[in-house]
C-alpha cells in the first residue's frame, strides 16, 4: 500500500459499531466539518438535493417505479448508478466524480442489499470498508430489510498532489437516519440516528480506474 504522508489527523475508527451504523458516526453539528471546501455545502438529511448532488453520477431507471423502503416492505426498482467517463481519468476532477460514484454505488448497497457494484471499488487493504460491508449484509439477513440511511456528500474535498501513488481527500459524509425491519415487520434492531461526520479516503489509480485503499473517520 503506498505510504501515506498527509492527514495527521486521520486515525481508522476500530470499533465494530462502524459495520453496524453504516457511516453513522461522528460530528453531531450540521456544518461543514472542514474549512475552504471545494465543492459548497448542500441539503440536510432529507432535503431536496443541491447542486453539488444533483450533478452527480448519472443513473439508469430499472423496469418500473422507484419506491423507497419503509416499514411495509423492501425498496423497489432502486436506480442503479452509472459510472461516468469522468470518474476513470487520473485527474483531480476524475477523482471527485470516482467519489461521487462510490457513494452512489453505496447508497445503492444500502438501499438493496447488493453490494456487487460496490466492493470491487475497495481494495482489502480497506478495512473498515470491510465492515461496513459486513453491516450491509446484516441489515438483509433472513429477509430482514433496511428503510432510510441514504448518504449525502456535500463537500468533498481532493487533496492533489501531482505525481503521488496514493492521493487523498476529504469528505462530508451526512447520513439520514436507517430504519431495520424483520420479514414480518417487526423491528429488525434499534434504529441509527441521523449523523454529519467528515472522513479521510485514500485512493490508488491504476490499470484506469480509481479504487479506495483505505478510509476513516477525520478527529
Amino acid at each position: 500500500m503506498p505510504r501515506r504522508t498527509f492527514l495527521p489527523t486521520f486515525r481508522l475508527p476500530v470499533a465494530a459499531a462502524v459495520a453496524a451504523a453504516l457511516l453513522l458516526a461522528g460530528c453531531s453539528s450540521g456544518g461543514s466539518p472542514f474549512a475552504n471546501p471545494t465543492t459548497t455545502a448542500a441539503p440536510a438529511p432529507g432535503g431536496s438535493a443541491g447542486p453539488s448532488e444533483s450533478s452527480g453520477p448519472p443513473t439508469v431507471s430499472a423496469t418500473g417505479a422507484y419506491k423507497p423502503a419503509d416499514a411495509q416492505g423492501k425498496a423497489q426498482n432502486v436506480p442503479v448508478p452509472v459510472m461516468p467517463a469522468l470518474a476513470r481519468e487520473n485527474t483531480k476532477e476524475g477523482l471527485e466524480a470516482f467519489i461521487r460514484y462510490w457513494y452512489a454505488q453505496q447508497n445503492f448497497s444500502i438501499e438493496t442489499g447488493d453490494l456487487a457494484g460496490w466492493t470491487p471499488l475497495y481494495r482489502n487493504t480497506c478495512a473498515t470498508c470491510g465492515r461496513i460491508a459486513t453491516g450491509i449484509k446484516d441489515s438483509y439477513v433472513k429477509g430482514r430489510w433496511s428503510a432510510g440511511g441514504k448518504i449525502h456528500t456535500p463537500v468533498i474535498e481532493v487533496l492533489w498532489v501531482d505525481g503521488a501513488e496514493a492521493q487523498q481527500s476529504k469528505v462530508q459524509v451526512v447520513q439520514d437516519q436507517a430504519d431495520y425491519y424483520n420479514a414480518d415487520g417487526s423491528m429488525g434492531r434499534p434504529p441509527e440516528s441521523a449523523s454529519n461526520s467528515a472522513f479521510g479516503i485514500f485512493t490508488v489509480f491504476e490499470a484506469n480506474e480509481w479504487t479506495v485503499s483505505d478510509l476513516g473517520l477525520i478527529n
